[in-house]
């Protein structure tokens, strides 16, 4: 169960029309590498993982994850609501606008719609943390890349906010990482391959399981 508070994480705050930012703000509001990936990938694998702080680590930042995609979200909506018909065509948004007005809705830059196969769930904690860790460098990547294309500080500050939470992401996922490496090297099987259909290593080498 989630409370919501009628607040943003960090607050947003575009003052003027800003069409060409607020397209390539989608690329984290629906694109593969988005928030909304994030929160849905993490809020997803956390089920399947064999230590509670774990768990609760894939929770929490899946929890931020979902806030960062209202700041995203919010970040579009102000870019956009005061924008002119000319200056939505000037900006390459009329495909976008045809099918969808001044909402906000999860596509890329490129108009291609968020999709459930940007996600993995592979059952496998090791793995699913991994790419956990790639996502938080890739999305990292990204408002680096989005900070570069404006001097705006309206949209730099919360820009800025929501890298340095990426850097944090990676860092607890790293940790997350230690603990599960930590549980293999003690008792191989904790992470309970026979169940997921995957390699044991007890079997592997011909050894008793501990399960």
């Amino acid at each position: 169960m989630w409370i919501y508070q009628k607040t943003l994480e960090y607050p947003v705050n575009i003052s003027k029309p800003n069409l060409k930012m607020a397209k390539a703000l989608m690329a984290q509001y629906g694109g593969p590498d988005s928030e909304l990936a994030a929160g849905v990938r993490y809020l997803t694998q956390r089920f399947s993982m064999p230590d509670n702080r774990v768990k609760a680590t894939l929770n929490d930042i899946g929890t931020e994850e979902i806030a960062h995609w209202e700041m995203i979200g919010t970040m579009i909506h102000q870019c956009m609501r005061n924008a002119s018909i000319a200056e939505i065509k000037d900006s390459g948004l009329l495909g976008y606008y045809t099918m969808h007005g001044k909402a906000v809705y999860p596509a890329d830059p490129n108009g291609v719609p968020f999709m459930a196969s940007y996600i993995q769930a592979t059952g496998d904690p090791i793995a699913d943390i991994t790419e956990d860790m790639a996502a938080e460098q890739k999305a990292r990547a990204t408002y680096e890349h989005l900070m570069q294309l404006t001097d705006d500080p309206e949209l730099l500050n919360p820009l800025r906010f929501l890298r340095e939470r990426e850097i944090v992401h990676f860092q607890r996922f790293g940790e997350c990482l230690e603990i599960l490496k930590c549980i293999v090297a003690k008792d191989p099987c904790r992470l309970d391959y026979s169940r997921m259909g995957t390699f044991c290593p007890c079997r592997e080498n011909n050894t008793s399981c501990p399960q």
